[in-house]
């Protein structure tokens, strides 16, 4: 519990100082972003067929794994469908200033995106304290160019420099939160471990294929190539190759 603990915390910490150190810099978030997003997206991807579908399959019946996978794919679907048509809904119906309507949006979409880390981070630990690292880091790279552009956009919106860092840390501290909540539940009752994983990694998958990954197309439509490209193919290679690191220096602990 400690351990998990110390891990949201300090993860959160280091996405947070990243997104503070470049607020007062426009041009430094939108570059930062470019380049730390599909690097992200290849940590996810790593982490998600190197180590939580294969723990996942350990911990459940291979079919009830998949499943599970399938089911966080489109959960995490469905859980942007409702965003956009929030969003949509709330363009509709916009009486005040243009920040007023979607600055709340911005807010809840993150408080339920650190929900779903926050359930990740605890059904890692409750596994096993390496996959609860692996999961925890996993987050950590997504969380930190995710942080860096809510911390532009919210800038963008018209809040001030306090409130930004304010807003973000509260949402940030949803995570631990969430994870201690599930974590102590998880010792309580039998909770399913390996659905819950192979749930974790689906959202991986998605958030890497669906959202990141078009992006790098877009970009690079006239390349076959590029950086962005690039630093997708490194973060899946690195990634991979600690977690099989990991593995070979502590087994299944």
């Amino acid at each position: 519990m400690i351990a998990m603990i110390f891990a949201s915390l300090s993860g959160d910490a280091v996405a947070l100082l990243f997104g503070i150190s470049l607020i007062f810099r426009k041009s430094g978030i939108e570059s930062f972003a470019n380049y730390a997003t599909p690097f992200a997206a290849g940590a996810l991807l790593g982490a998600a067929f190197a180590d939580l579908l294969p723990d996942a399959i350990s911990n459940t019946l291979p079919e009830h794994a998949f499943i599970a996978t399938l089911a966080g794919i489109l959960g995490f679907f469905l859980l942007e469908r409702f965003v956009h048509w929030f969003h949509h809904h709330a363009d509709h119906n916009e009486t005040e200033i243009d920040h007023d309507a979607t600055v709340p949006l911005i807010i809840i979409g993150n408080i339920l995106h650190r929900a779903i880390d926050g359930v990740a981070i605890a059904a890692g630990f409750l596994a096993s304290p390496k996959l609860g690292f692996v999961v925890t880091l996993a987050i950590v790279i997504h969380e930190i160019p995710h942080t860096v552009g809510d911390f532009g956009l919210l800038l963008y919106k018209g809040l001030n420099r306090p409130r930004v860092i304010g807003i973000n840390i509260a949402v940030a501290l949803f995570t631990t939160l969430i994870a201690a909540v599930t974590f102590v539940l998880g010792q309580a009752h039998t909770l399913p471990l390996g659905e819950l994983i192979g749930m974790t990694a689906g959202f991986f998958i998605y958030i890497a294929v669906s959202d990141i990954i078009p992006d790098i197309h877009v970009h690079e439509e006239r390349r076959f190539i590029g950086a962005q490209s690039l630093l997708l193919i490194v973060g899946a290679v690195l990634v991979t190759i600690l977690i099989e690191s990991l593995h070979h220096l502590f087994g299944t602990i």
